[in-house]
């Protein structure tokens, strides 16, 4: 039995050494050198691009919690990243050309995994099951293959507004309603602004800085259908309230009146516990998202777990293509890893590999696939992906707030996360032990 690979960044490698750790031969496709994408600069396997940081080493942090659980699947970047790290105070750091010249070399020495440097553009036909890693900047060729198999489900750009916990939203300042009580009575959380408090927000969003826009993210249908809320706002002093803002149809319990302006936020996930800025894809810099949009009086203490951003970004419509177990549910036999599944970060994507390598192997040996436990942090990134109920699917980082919250109140954070973490290892501990993995 043979798969193939296509993509050899981190999600591609952790995948290919899943399948071999699993007996499975591995046909793994890089087009580097033959081509490489605009951000791309080594020729090596699992470049990292943006930064030499993998976030948070502390367990009772979403970034560590998420590579603690990676390490007890013989994650290959986990292993690399204690061969190359670097001082970097709580975060786990490496040196870049270190990790990726660790991944390459394992990969390309190991017997039962064949490096076939091309650009694939149609999916191989000698293959018995086949993961798609291709990266945030998929090539032209693969993205074409890829919207065939999901039709319009696939973006090439990332314009997505934030995401906060529904817990840190403060209620006693906000309320739910449907506008003009259309639909369910809890869809939406309303967090009214008055006349003053619009017009500190307008001169706040007016001034603030934005994020610097590469050059291969410059492209002006980025924009077309979803105006950038900074943008939006430049254009005149309500050009908001007639926008995302507006009032119309809503009625503030504590007032009795419609709120001067009001932000809609909208569930997330299944779960309730995130909600989305309704309107508000911005390009603004992420300490000054956090600055300006909390001064919604309702989002004061609120905890972003993904900020808007505004990018060149292959994703595809998980929640309406994807399994759980990262396969095709059109073609069980293909799988998807990485970034293009709408999983957000280096680990992120490192982690999908593992779990979409695992369930090729397992599906090709006549096993059945696995989805971890929903309070494990891979298992809640890979339902999430897969939520039906997701309506407007942005992509997602590791964060708590995709966790099942605790069954008891603990007020703490540090303990409550601590807790958040004992429950994810004791639970993946009973599950590995009950799949013989």
């Amino acid at each position: 039995m043979k798969a193939a690979v296509i993509g050899a960044g981190l999600a591609g490698a952790e995948a290919a050494w899943q399948l071999k750790q699993h007996g499975i031969s591995v046909d793994l496709y890089e087009m580097k050198p033959e081509k490489r994408s605009p951000a791309h600069k080594s020729d090596n396997f699992a470049e990292l691009v943006c930064s030499n940081s993998l976030k948070a080493e502390r367990r009772n942090s979403a970034a560590g919690l998420l590579k603690a659980e990676m390490a007890r699947f013989g994650s290959i970047c986990m292993e690399s990243a204690m061969q190359s790290r670097v001082p970097a105070g709580g975060a786990l750091a490496v040196d870049r050309d270190l990790f990726s010249g660790y991944i390459t070399e394992k990969l390309k020495n190991d017997a039962d995994i064949h490096i076939i440097y091309k650009e694939v553009t149609a999916l191989p036909t000698d293959a018995d099951a086949v993961i798609l890693a291709a990266g945030p900047l998929a090539s032209d060729g693969i993205s074409e293959t890829i919207r065939t198999l999901c039709g319009e489900g696939l973006s090439f750009y990332d314009a997505a507004a934030p995401i906060v916990t529904a817990e840190s939203v403060d209620m006693s300042l906000a309320f739910t309603q449907s506008r003009y009580d259309r639909g369910g009575a809890d869809d939406y959380i309303n967090c009214p602004m008055n006349k003053a408090e619009y017009e500190a927000f307008y001169e706040a969003i007016t001034t603030a800085e934005s994020a610097e826009v590469h050059t291969f993210d410059k492209r002006k249908d980025v924009y077309e259908g979803c105006m950038p809320i900074e943008v939006l706002a430049s254009r005149g002093k309500d050009t908001m309230r007639y926008g995302p803002l507006k009032p119309v149809g809503l009625q503030d319990p504590r007032t009795g009146h419609r709120p001067w302006a009001n932000l809609q936020l909208r569930r997330e996930n299944s779960a309730g516990t995130l909600y989305n800025l309704v309107g508000f894809q911005t390009n603004l810099k992420f300490g000054e998202q956090k600055r300006v949009f909390s001064m919604f009086p309702a989002l004061h203490n609120a905890e972003f777990v993904r900020y808007g951003v505004m990018h060149r970004n292959t994703f595809i419509d998980s929640p309406r293509l994807l399994n759980s177990d990262f396969s095709l549910r059109s073609d069980p036999n293909i799988f998807f890893a990485g970034q293009i599944t709408g999983v957000e970060g280096y680990m992120e994507s490192a982690a999908s590999g593992i779990l979409a390598g695992l369930n090729a192997a397992r599906r090709l040996l006549g096993e059945a696939t696995v989805t971890l436990p929903e309070t494990t942090m891979m298992g809640a990134l890979a339902r999430y992906i897969s939520d039906e109920s997701v309506k407007h699917f942005q992509p997602m980082g590791a964060n708590f707030g995709v966790l099942p919250p605790l069954s008891e109140k603990i007020r703490d954070k540090a303990a409550r996360y601590t807790a958040i973490a004992d429950r994810a290892e004791a639970d993946l501990t009973v599950y590995k032990e009950a799949q013989g993995l």
